[in-house]
């Protein structure tokens, strides 16, 4: 469970809870920066102490598949930046979505006494259709492998996503900010979708991280990091957190939801929800899946992530800022045919940006580029500062064609819904001086022969150089 530092705010991602928020339990030596605790394992005092523990009976750190003090401040931390009741953190982001669509939608939630039977299928899913080419992946294979089936929507469309719902359906994912076209869904829509079908809300809020947009606020019950990205920053450690934001209530249906409900050999032939209460969920994901299949986070990964965190406000305000710019001159260049952003004058989530996101709406970026795929690759080799990688939320900035990358593995029925054309370029914009960006996109067109800006000589509005 989250543990908010006494002077944060609860309600909102401040600088205070991005270094205090979560406080790590005093040891007595108190030490200013949280100590790393790299230990693959944890001694007990007597036999009696680890017969509770393993039997999670008691609380307690068994080996650090499942747990360290370093990943539980990170779990802390982030629970309380996001307004949630607690987190599970995990080895990537991908993990994260993964164990929860596991828990929520695995077989053994289709049966009645909560158990996995080869007869028994799984559960269904109904998720965005814009969104990244990973998760479609997991979605379309390694889950589908598992039984769990998929049903792809339009975010912007409340009413496909009622219609998609079916007596099998167990989560509805969609991303705060789309990857890679910076969708802005109507979160609260969904919200009352799904609730209105006793369903969860599963919200990837990577491109946006807590500074930008809570969706706890929006109604989301289960928001999900890449921390990967921007919560860490640096582009160094891989690093993925789901966070409870205690919505979701198994009990209110507790035939719908046997995992949570029903007593099973594995917890003792006690209902998670009796022992562990609001807690059942994270602790399936926990105690089972991130048990079981191992996905579990490094200390030392858990750290850089905490570092990273304590200038999230800072970062991602720079990051927002040169973005827009960037949109900006974008959206007048000869060589460009559409620029994504929301900050683009006539851009359909325009609204949604005025509505929920006031500090900024990310720095991921589409355009798509006037000629052929010869034309974009040329562009693409010609970038200099820009990196050729599949990455997001680094300092740097990075240029990817999703769809020869990140989403190259889509079915064209899926890449025409999410449109991911040949001519797509998507662009996660860095912390660099813009000027500098913005000269070596003008660079990488004239020496692909796609034109010249007669607007070359505008200079970047001042609040993006500062």
């Amino acid at each position: 469970m989250s543990s908010p530092h006494p002077y944060s705010d609860t309600a909102a991602c401040t600088a205070t809870s991005q270094i205090h928020g979560g406080a790590a339990a005093d040891t007595g030596l108190r030490p200013v920066t949280p100590p790393v605790h790299l230990s693959a394992a944890y001694e007990f005092a007597t036999l009696r102490d680890a017969r509770e523990a393993f039997a999670q009976r008691e609380a307690g750190f068994t080996y650090s598949r499942t747990g360290s003090p370093t990943v539980a401040l990170l779990e802390r931390r982030v629970a309380e930046l996001e307004a949630g009741t607690g987190g599970v953190a995990t080895a990537s982001g991908q993990a994260a979505i993964a164990l929860t669509l596991l828990a929520l939608a695995g077989s053994a939630g289709q049966s009645p006494d909560g158990r996995a039977y080869p007869q028994t299928p799984a559960g269904h899913v109904v998720a965005s259709a814009k969104i990244y080419g990973g998760t479609a992946d997991l979605l379309n294979d390694s889950l589908a492998d598992a039984g769990i089936s998929v049903t792809w929507v339009d975010p912007h469309s409340p009413e496909e996503w009622a219609q998609a719902i079916t007596e099998q359906t167990r989560a509805l994912l969609v991303e705060s900010i789309g990857n890679p076209h910076a969708d802005l869904p109507d979160i609260a829509a969904l919200a009352d979708v799904a609730h209105r079908n006793g369903l969860p809300l599963l919200v990837d809020n990577t491109l946006a991280s807590p500074y930008l947009l809570q969706p706890a606020k929006l109604g989301a019950d289960f928001v999900i990091h890449s921390a990967t990205k921007y919560l860490s920053g640096n582009g160094t450690a891989l690093a993925g957190v789901v966070v409870d934001t205690g919505r979701f209530d198994p009990t209110a249906e507790p035939e719908k939801w046997p995992q949570f409900t029903a007593p099973t050999p594995r917890f003792g032939n006690t209902p998670l929800v009796e022992r562990y209460g609001a807690g059942a969920v994270l602790h399936l994901i926990r105690a089972k899946y991130l048990h079981d299949l191992g996905p579990c986070l490094a200390p030392m990964s858990a750290q850089q992530v905490l570092e990273g965190i304590e200038t999230l406000d800072v970062r991602v305000e720079k990051h927002c800022r040169n973005a827009e710019a960037l949109a900006e001159r974008l959206l007048t260049h000869p060589a460009v045919d559409r620029v994504r952003h929301p900050s683009v004058p006539g851009d359909p989530n325009a609204e949604a940006a005025r509505k929920h996101f006031p500090r900024g709406t990310g720095a991921v970026l589409s355009f798509e580029v006037t000629g052929d795929y010869r034309d974009v690759e040329r562009f693409i080799n010609a970038l200099q500062l820009f990196k050729l990688a599949a990455n997001i939320g680094d300092s740097r900035s990075m240029v990817a064609h999703p769809a020869s990358m990140t989403h190259c593995r889509l079915s064209p029925e899926l890449r025409e819904a999410g449109e991911i054309t040949e001519q797509t370029v998507r662009l996660s914009v860095g912390r660099e001086n813009p000027e500098d960006l913005w000269a070596d996109i003008q660079q990488a067109f004239t020496a692909a022969g796609l034109g010249k800006n007669d607007d070359a000589a505008a200079t970047v509005s001042q609040e993006a150089t500062v």
